[in-house]
């Protein structure tokens, strides 16, 4: 191989490794190393470190609201999206996905977890411009959000501590129905958060985060995703580009007959070869980890010369 070529290599070689160095160090709470090799915030980092670069705002655990005063809207109707969040909830409509089809949270079910999208990367669902018009009249006011739906931990729910994959955005809570409690809880890096009814927190969701309510009582939440601002019109264009064609394709549906993404048609796929993977961990511990490790320095090898 020629320096001609060897370099250009070992430059990507060495940003990725840079730009991820730099995720797995960003704030006070860390995933294992051993996690973090596989993560999907690794493969990420080169992109998700650019947006912290180029962020108009601080890029802190919590993101001050003010910033963000098209989001006010929905704090002043708060009442009016909760009632509509209350019918769904009462009708069994917040739920888990009926299949595996939902990339995105298909790990938080297993504690509990259930939700009712409105959107997702795309236009409104069908279910939900049915259900919940006054909602949608409201988001639609807000062209920053770009997801949106109903979340619902039930009394004794968690969720393990975890980074959302893309940078591009932050995350929006505004407490709908919780228990008013110090014991239901986010924590994002080392940044404590209760809900309150009709009280909101916005958060970078990039940064390691986990959930608790030890409470008795159920929470719903509404729940978006902003459009990070940021300081360069070609990296907003870039992320835009994200947003409408890469992210949208993982969205999923509410009910039998809504439109499916490309990336939960192939997740789908790919977890029933994972349910394989899962015994072989169970039955042969070392082996498991042996070949996990081998196929990524394989997988690293094949990218590596390609470019």
């Amino acid at each position: 191989m020629s320096a001609l070529t060897l370099i250009p290599r070992l430059s990507i070689l060495a940003a990725l490794v840079a730009s991820a160095t730099y995720v797995h160090f960003r704030g006070r709470v860390r995933h294992r190393f051993g996690r973090q090799i596989t993560d999907h915030s690794t493969f990420m980092a080169p992109y998700n470190a650019m947006m912290y670069l180029f962020s108009a705002i601080p890029t802190t655990p919590l993101a001050e609201l003010e910033r963000f005063p098209n989001l006010r809207i929905l704090i002043d109707n708060w009442e009016t999206i909760r009632d509509e969040a209350i019918a769904l909830r009462d009708e069994g409509e917040i739920r888990a996905a009926a299949k595996v089809e939902d990339l995105a949270f298909n790990s938080f079910f297993r504690y509990g977890w259930k939700r009712f999208y409105l959107k997702w990367y795309d236009d409104y669902l069908p279910s939900a411009r049915a259900r919940c018009p006054k909602t949608i009249a409201l988001v639609d006011q807000i062209p920053e959000i770009h997801a949106a739906m109903f979340a619902y931990l039930p009394p004794g729910g968690e969720l393990r501590p975890h980074r959302d994959p893309f940078g591009g955005s932050l995350r929006y809570h505004l407490g709908l129905a919780t228990p008013n409690s110090d014991l239901c809880r986010i924590y994002v890096d080392d940044q404590v958060y209760s809900w309150r009814d009709g009280e909101a927190v916005l958060f970078d969701e990039t940064y390691i985060h986990s959930v608790k309510n030890e409470t008795g009582a159920g929470r719903v939440i509404f729940f978006c995703d902003v459009e990070r601002p940021l300081r360069s019109r070609v990296i907003t264009a870039i992320n835009r580009f994200m947003i409408r064609h890469v992210v949208k394709a993982s969205q999923t549906r509410n009910v039998e007959g809504e439109k499916v993404g490309a990336l939960n048609k192939v997740f789908g796929a790919v977890y029933a070869i994972n349910t394989t993977t899962r015994k072989l961990k169970e039955s042969h511990y070392r082996l498991y980890y042996a070949a996990k490790y081998a196929l990524l320095a394989g997988l690293a090898y094949v990218v590596f010369l390609a470019f």
